[in-house]
């Protein structure tokens, strides 16, 4: 079993002057939650090489055991320093792909179009697609074959404005990715800021925030296990 995991290359935090980027938990729970099921994972990012990290993720307060333990593991950080680029992945070689989020994405990943597509021809290849925090922000800009927002009519979470409210962040961020898909169509749920909460709906999978990311994980395991089984 194979799956990719998506993350993004953009560095700053809109005109604030601070830095942003990929947030660990969002990387390191699913990144063991995969590994330790023996299944081959690949990390891509639009620019490959070494992806941004939000500092903020990896004080203390924001630390978890997987985080420490993704930082102490050589493999993990190797592959972390050699991303791919999105530019050359093929859904084809994979059977599932997951996004972490962080703020990041909201500026690259939301408008890459190899990120578009291959949520697309996953989705169109029966391949599961999972985002977590901010990543399903992505889904704004991607469409079902018929021409319409993915997120119509579907059932989906992500970083909620109350969230990104505490964070003091409305006025920075792009978008409110929360808003964004309930504009288009989308049937957003959410639990308590900073709570567990994922959502599948077929084959697409979203988890609220950090610490939805390890569920989020598993949801796209069984997912998997599902189909292979079938």
């Amino acid at each position: 079993m194979k799956i990719l995991m998506v993350l993004t290359s953009h560095d700053q935090l809109g005109n604030t002057g601070k830095k942003t980027g990929f947030w660990l938990e969002e990387l390191a729970a699913p990144y063991f939650v995969f590994r330790d099921a023996g299944v081959e994972i690949t990390l891509a990012s639009p620019k490959g090489g070494q992806p941004p990290l939000d500092p903020k993720s990896n004080e203390p307060a924001f630390q978890t055991e997987d985080t420490r333990r993704f930082e102490r593991d050589q493999a993990a950080t190797a592959a972390l320093a050699n991303t791919l680029m999105l530019s050359e992945i093929k859904q084809a070689d994979y059977d599932g792909v997951f996004f972490p989020g962080g703020h990041g994405p909201l500026w690259d990943l939301t408008n890459n179009r190899n990120a578009l597509s291959l949520i697309e021809d996953m989705l169109s290849a029966r391949k599961p697609v999972a985002l977590v925090c901010h990543a399903p922000g992505i889904l704004t800009n991607v469409k079902a074959p018929d021409g319409k927002p993915i997120a119509k009519g579907r059932a989906v979470t992500g970083f909620t404005d109350s969230e990104e409210e505490a964070m003091h962040l409305v006025e920075v961020v792009p978008y409110l990715l929360e808003d964004v898909l309930k504009e288009q169509g989308a049937q957003f749920s959410k639990t308590a800021d900073w709570g567990v909460h994922v959502v599948q709906d077929g084959l697409l999978i979203t988890g609220q925030n950090p610490a939805s990311s390890r569920q989020g994980a598993r949801t796209l395991l069984d997912a998997l296990k599902k189909q292979a089984a079938a």
